[in-house]
């Protein structure tokens, strides 16, 4: 019999109910499709990576402290799911202060994020980089079907996004990502450049 490369427990039945409840409500920018859909994904795409139950969970709590909460949420994951996972899940956030990152410039903000991934360990990596994946297909996804407007939904231009999804890339290479992540996220990136080159997008 195969063995599965991580045994998810109750603590990971946990996590999501969680992000059900701090995130219910909430949808991805522009659309009418449950936020919870985009933890789940970044979750499983952690789990196919090869990554364990405490990054499986930040998976699902990646943007909790960002856009729920701050510092006090940060405290409450703590308490429920360890000192790593809380670590992992404040590595992923733009911010743990909401009102800065409310007045903040999208560029400065994603500036400040980029540099800090430069150098963070890898196994929170691995989850900041599944979350770049699932956004990345996501936008790819919209440009075919919405064409160039889709951009309007990010606090960012056109070629603010670009730039920062190709500089995730680069660091997802520089870093030499597992290619579970590294290559997906590279299609991905490749294909919205070309898109949003393109004059029909």
């Amino acid at each position: 019999m195969t063995i599965p490369n991580v045994v998810l427990t109750k603590r990971y039945a946990a996590a999501v109910a969680y992000a059900s409840i701090i995130h219910a409500g909430d949808v991805r920018k522009g659309t009418e499709i449950s936020y919870l859909c985009h933890l789940l994904g970044v979750s499983s795409l952690v789990i196919e990576a090869g990554g364990d139950e405490d990054q499986a969970i930040a998976g699902l709590l990646h943007d909790a402290v960002e856009d729920a909460g701050g510092m006090a949420r940060a405290d409450d994951i703590r308490a429920r799911f360890g000192d790593r996972v809380t670590e992992i899940v404040i590595a992923c956030s733009d911010s743990t202060d909401e009102e800065w990152k409310r007045v903040t410039p999208y560029g400065e903000r994603k500036r400040l994020y980029l540099d800090r991934i430069k150098t963070e360990p890898m196994d929170y990596l691995l989850v900041t980089m599944a979350d770049k994946v699932h956004n990345a297909r996501a936008i790819v996804t919209d440009l075919h079907v919405h064409g160039a407007e889709v951009i309007g939904k990010f606090n960012g231009d056109a070629n603010q996004v670009l730039d920062y999804y190709q500089e995730c890339l680069a660091i997802a290479k520089e870093r030499d990502v597992t290619p579970a992540l590294r290559v997906p996220l590279e299609l991905a990136v490749n294909e919205m450049t070309s898109m949003m080159a393109a004059p029909t997008v």
